[in-house]
């Protein structure tokens, strides 16, 4: 069984393939031949251009920015929900005491 390394392409490689085909009048198919990739992965690449995103093709390791935010409103939102988990425990827990 051989490992098989996916291929990693650049940001800037990814929005001149895309040119090619939205301001280079090539078809998705062509493109992809002579850039010797794959054309579902161009049409990929081209649907998310269009859909306007600030960071695109934000690269290896990078989120959104509001990919960011919803990760660290979940963060928060777990921390919040043991904090509050802990003060339910303690209130009880003085409850019993004091009778």
């Amino acid at each position: 069984m051989t490992n098989h390394k996916r291929k990693q392409y650049t940001q800037e490689f990814k929005h001149e393939a895309v040119r090619l085909v939205t301001e280079g009048g090539y078809k998705v198919s062509e493109a992809a031949r002579n850039l010797d990739i794959n054309a579902n992965m161009l049409s990929r690449w081209i649907k998310t251009a269009e859909e306007g995103a600030d960071l695109v093709f934000p690269g290896k390791g990078r989120m959104k920015p509001e990919q960011e935010e919803i990760r660290r409103l979940r963060e928060e939102n777990k921390r919040l929900r043991q904090e509050k988990e802990i003060l339910k425990k303690a209130t009880a827990f003085f409850v019993r005491e004091g009778n």
